[in-house]
């Protein structure tokens, strides 16, 4: 995915505080047979919109003031693996959580993103409604494009609510997700690598 489309994908409405939210929720309640203006859901459409607001940023962030410059020259080629970053978002089949761990590597060629920046692009794709694929496919596609390194890969694994709560109701059931780029799809030693490195226990120090 390149700038542009990211951009433009990011560019929607302001959430917070929006009132066709709050109306819907009203009809929600009401359709399910509950009286809105009751003392425990009297402020419930305002809450949920807020909410709405929070877990749905991804939308309005700003791709660039997430890297804010962090992009350093660094003559380095070795793997840099960012593990076990949490991450929650919402499934757009049922606005249920999906709520998971994704794992992040690349190989720099000549530059390096600053540490933070990394679990901070996962948030903003995190906070949009999606389908975990194109949730994983869409942070490799990002740092490609901002890192042109040798190669990037991005393993997602998460518990979904809508598999939890409804349906099959499988509590144990887990999804994991990846995207291979570069020489992480060409290399088998390089992938088994960066698998390695998201399998090993961490030790007790951290």
């Amino acid at each position: 995915m390149n700038n542009d489309a990211i951009n433009a994908e990011a560019k929607r409405p302001e959430l917070e505080h929006s009132g066709a939210i709050e109306n819907a929720v009203r009809e929600i309640l009401l359709s399910v047979g509950e009286d809105p203006n009751r003392e425990g859901l009297r402020n419930t459409p305002l809450r949920v919109s807020k909410m709405y607001g929070e877990l749905l940023a991804g939308y309005t962030t700003d791709p660039a003031s997430v890297i804010n410059g962090a992009l350093f020259e660094v003559a380095y080629d070795d793997m840099v693996v960012v593990r076990d970053i949490e991450f929650q978002s919402l499934c757009e089949h049922h606005l249920l959580p999906f709520i998971g761990r994704a794992h992040v590597a690349y190989i720099p060629k000549g530059r390096v993103l600053g540490l933070s920046k990394i679990p901070r692009v996962v948030d903003m794709f995190a906070r949009r409604l999606q389908v975990q694929e194109r949730l994983t496919r869409q942070i490799a596609d990002f740092l490609n494009d901002q890192l042109h390194p040798l190669g990037v890969a991005v393993v997602l694994e998460a518990i979904h609510l809508c598999t939890l709560m409804r349906g099959v109701k499988k509590a144990e059931a887990r999804m994991v997700s990846s995207a291979m780029y570069g020489i992480f799809r060409k290399n088998p030693k390089t992938r088994a690598e960066f698998l390695e490195h998201i399998h090993r226990p961490i030790g007790k120090e951290f």
